[in-house]
């Protein structure tokens, strides 16, 4: 069975940093791409970031582009997500989910993890 387990939200002051870790099991690593997505109270959940783990492509929305970085390590089944100079609109529970392509549907998703950026 596929299974996405994010962790590593919480709470933060604006201009802090946190890692968000989707630890991934039950398929083959290699072949998916890892996104991670976001949805704060009364939002739509938006796309925040994706890699690909087969070639290492990655997408940032407009967002967070030049303060978030998503990295992976394939032997780990794992990717994160380092969030840095995080603002107050950043607060949202996070999730991360697997699809065959960045630019694919996303059919497994994990239970979601709490960011909260105080001002």
């Amino acid at each position: 069975e596929v299974q996405l387990v994010e962790s590593g939200g919480g709470l933060v002051q604006a201009g802090g940093s946190l890692r968000l870790s989707c630890a991934a099991s039950g398929f083959t690593f290699d072949d998916y791409a890892i996104g991670w997505f976001r949805q704060a109270p009364g939002k739509e959940r938006d796309g925040v970031s994706c890699i690909s783990s087969s070639d290492g492509s990655t997408y940032y929305a407009d967002s967070v582009k030049g303060r978030f970085t998503i990295s992976s390590d394939n032997a780990k089944n794992t990717v994160y997500l380092q969030m840095n100079s995080l603002k107050p609109e950043d607060t949202a529970v996070y999730y991360c989910a697997a699809g065959d392509t960045c630019g694919s549907d996303f059919g497994s998703w994990g239970q979601g993890t709490q960011v909260t950026v105080s001002s």
